[in-house]
């Protein structure tokens, strides 16, 4: 398992399939970065800014990437990316949206 305090790429996705697609195409590509899922825009918002489950992650050890679908249960991807650039902390990690639509 991937401590958490270590993450370089985190993926947001609800979709059990795309998330597979999306690490058979990491993997594929010799990306070996250290890669953590979360499944919905709650948890992802939970993950980022150390809180809810996540209280006990280091909130300074950002992922460096975030990979960010935009059809999310809970909080949609649009409402997670406002709030990623709106805070200070985390305005400036490089977000890639993706969306089956």
């Amino acid at each position: 398992m991937t401590d958490i305090n270590q993450v370089e790429i985190l993926l947001v996705e609800d979709n059990p399939n795309d998330e597979e697609l999306t690490l058979r195409a990491l993997r594929k590509n010799n990306i070996a970065n250290k890669v953590i899922v979360v499944r919905d825009g709650a948890e992802a918002l939970d993950f980022i800014f150390a809180s809810g489950i996540y209280a006990s992650r280091r909130v300074e050890s950002r992922p460096k990437v975030i990979l960010l679908d935009l059809k999310l249960p809970k909080v949609d991807g649009l409402e997670v990316l406002k709030r990623i650039k709106a805070d200070e902390r985390t305005s400036m990690t490089p977000v890639v949206v993706l969306t089956a639509s």
